[in-house]
């Protein structure tokens, strides 16, 4: 006899994040990488705008092929926030799936599952 596992929807679950990361380095190369090994990313190359752009895509895809879970609670709650870390937030609302980047830094991505709270207005 064979069990399968089956997650409960009862029990909370931490929410989950991806990271998409544009790296430089001193020959003005670059690469991107994914926090989900199973990703297939680009070669190095100097051609950035074509690797910030694959990177954009890839973050985007991550957030369109992911579905909030009915048990999960917010990723900044269990992962005591980074993005907001000069404000004592309390989690609060439903769980929403967002697409955050940096604008100014312009090299990171970040796909997260995050109570309504934490979710950037």
């Amino acid at each position: 006899m064979t069990s399968v596992y089956s997650e409960s929807t009862t029990e909370r679950v931490p929410g989950r994040a991806w990271t998409v990361r544009l790296h430089g380095y001193s020959d003005r190369s670059a690469t991107v990488t994914c926090t989900t090994e199973a990703c297939r990313m680009p070669p190095r190359s100097k051609d950035l705008a074509s690797l910030r752009a694959f990177a954009a895509r890839h973050a985007a895809a991550h957030a369109r092929a992911a579905t909030v879970r009915p048990n999960a609670w917010c990723h900044c709650g269990s992962q005591r926030c980074g993005a907001h870390p000069d404000i004592r937030t309390h989690c609060a609302g439903a769980v929403v799936m967002i697409l955050r980047h940096d604008a100014t830094v312009r090299r990171v991505w970040s796909v997260e599952e995050v109570c309504e709270t934490c979710a950037p207005r």
